[in-house]
């Protein structure tokens, strides 16, 4: 059994130690707001943080984890909405079909806790994350909200 700690919550999971995290969130533990796309962590869709360093979770071994904490997109507020990224995301309406909004979210979020108040080049080089329906510039203007807020986590 694998021990791990997931969005606070103590978790034990029966899975090889190789199998990629995104796998047993998805799997093993029902969390899907983590999404798969390319599997080779290039699109970002995979996205969640460890120990709060935004991390692609396609490419990360669950038995590499160890005692470090795991955020989803699940536990990056309490009701699932209040987040300040989360109400910039929709005032600014960023999603379109929404499948990488997940990773978008978490990646943002890290941004912010690292830069409180990040500048264009900032977010461009922090925001690596592919959107196929091409919102890049209401994420960042939704970024930029957020960070106004005065809310960081």
């Amino acid at each position: 059994m694998i021990k791990l700690t997931v969005n606070g919550a103590p978790r034990e999971v029966d899975a090889d130690a190789d199998t990629p995290l995104l796998w047993v969130l998805r799997e093993w533990l029902g969390m899907t707001g983590t999404k798969y796309g390319c599997g080779i962590a290039q699109c970002g869709a995979c996205t969640v943080h460890i120990d709060g360093v935004a991390t692609r979770s396609c490419q990360v071994p669950v038995g590499s984890i160890g005692d470090a904490g795991i955020t989803t997109i699940e536990g990056l507020s309490p009701d699932g909405y209040s987040h300040p990224l989360q109400l910039a995301w929709v005032q600014h309406d960023v999603p379109q079909c929404g499948y990488c909004q997940s990773g978008q979210l978490m990646a943002a979020a890290a941004l912010l806790k690292a830069s409180p108040n990040p500048t264009d080049s900032d977010i461009d080089a922090a925001m690596t994350n592919i959107c196929r329906c091409g919102t890049y510039q209401r994420i960042r203007l939704a970024i930029h909200t957020a960070a106004r807020s005065g809310r960081k986590s």
